[in-house]
């Protein structure tokens, strides 16, 4: 039994190719007229289209290859800072004379938008805490864009910079669902809590579109239990018996650090790889005689729990 031969696909040509209706040569033989921003056909004259966008240099360069190339001005558009960022940079470079790095100086002091130093100095800063404690580039652009908009809205006037930022920085993990506690921003900014605090209700009222969300003790599970070296198994058992503490309301007012804490104490000396109140302190950030306090109560409840 002989099998009929299988239907030939047709292949489509859906490319667009722009054609001079009078020649109809195949190739095409149109030429692009920059100075005039039209498409003419090289054949027959025929003007195809207007308002052709020229891709050409500015200008010649008749520099050597060596270097940057001279017919493009000015880099990209940084949009945290402020200005048309078209300023003339004088090269440092001047074969070991050191006159080219003063005229450098002297033209960046001359030429520095008010106040465009202050704020490279805060993004700067910005950029050296998120990394000190290994936050994503995320954390620190959106922590630079709510200083940006604080400087620009003058709302904070009179605060210092420093806890302006640490405001910032703690919002920033709030939004991206990657909080830190206050006493974590504390250590990093070297800024007191209550300032911290202050600027961050300030920035909080003022930003209504803002969405800050809570820190709630599962937030802070994962990464206490990974900096403590326990397992997923017993991670899971903190979070479960954290869910089920606030059901039953045994800790009922506690600070989510101190309950996240007090899980994990718990949870660890059921599986029986026990971390001391000590070493839990450290990572949590909470005294031991609020962790042990805390677990009181957990005891207490064993059983419902």
């Amino acid at each position: 039994m002989t099998v009929p031969p299988a239907p030939q696909q047709k292949i489509v040509d859906l490319n667009v190719q722009l054609m001079c209706p009078d020649c109809k040569i195949v190739p095409p033989n149109i030429s692009e007229e920059f100075s005039n921003g039209d498409l003419v056909c090289a054949d027959c004259g025929l003007v195809l289209g207007d308002r052709i966008v020229d891709t050409r240099s500015e200008w010649r360069t008749f520099a050597n290859d060596e270097g940057d190339d001279p017919s493009r001005v000015g880099s990209a558009a940084n949009p945290l800072l402020n200005g048309p960022q078209l300023d003339t940079v004088i090269s440092q470079r001047d074969g070991g004379s050191g006159a080219a790095r003063e005229l450098n100086r002297t033209h960046g002091r001359v030429t520095a938008v008010k106040g465009e130093r202050n704020l490279l100095q805060a993004y700067k800063d910005i950029s050296a805490m998120c990394e000190a404690i290994g936050l994503p580039k995320l954390i620190a652009d959106i922590a630079k864009q709510l200083f940006k908009r604080v400087e620009d809205e003058k709302l904070l006037r009179g605060k210092p910079n420093e806890s302006i930022i640490a405001a910032c920085i703690f919002i920033a993990c709030r939004q991206e669902g990657v909080p830190r506690t206050f006493k974590e921003i504390c250590t990093l900014t070297q800024v007191p809590k209550k300032e911290i605090g202050r600027c961050f209700k300030a920035l909080n009222d003022a930003f209504h579109e803002t969405k800050v969300q809570t820190m709630t003790s599962e937030d802070l599970m994962a990464r206490f239990c990974s900096n403590l070296g326990l397992n997923m198994e017993i991670q899971k058992a903190a979070v479960e018996l954290t869910k089920k503490a606030k059901e039953i309301g045994t800790l009922a007012g506690k600070s989510p650090v101190s309950i996240a804490a007090a899980c994990i104490y718990m949870a660890s000396t059921l599986y029986k790889e026990d971390r001391n109140t000590r070493d839990i302190s450290v990572v949590c950030g909470v005294s031991e005689v609020t962790i042990k306090n805390a677990y009181k109560h957990l005891y207490n409840e064993r059983a419902r729990l």
